[in-house]
């Protein structure tokens, strides 16, 4: 007897941690489409120069500091299912708080006529 509630315990401890892992993916999976931006408005202005070096999660992590985003993981994420994956480049940027992740890094796309440097974000 003490077998089956044993097993029926353990049961119901898998279906409820299988039931809020699947909340949780389902809310960060719906986030990485629908993530507003930090502030509505106009935002403010916040300069940040990304390098050669950084990975997505390391912009990310730059960008949570500076109050660009929420979370660093979910732009990383952002980055990694966006058009921009293969054209956001290093430099110097002006992005806004009122940014959403799709539109800072459409303004962090580095063309190969703008230079070295990399200044994208007019």
């Amino acid at each position: 007897m003490a077998g089956a509630i044993f097993r029926l315990a353990a049961a119901i401890a898998v279906v409820y941690l299988i039931y809020q892992g699947a909340g949780i993916a389902y809310d960060y999976g719906y986030r990485i489409f629908t993530e507003p931006a930090v502030s509505v408005g106009e935002g403010r202005i916040v300069t940040v120069s990304v390098t050669e070096e950084m990975s997505p999660l390391d912009i990310g992590k730059l960008f949570e500091s500076r109050g660009l985003v929420r979370d660093a993981k979910l732009f990383a994420l952002q980055y990694y299912f966006s058009e921009y994956v293969k054209d956001v480049g290093p430099g110097t940027f002006e992005l806004s708080t009122a940014m959403d992740a799709e539109e800072m890094m459409a303004a962090m796309v580095v063309n190969s006529e703008e230079g070295e440097d990399g200044t994208a974000g007019e």
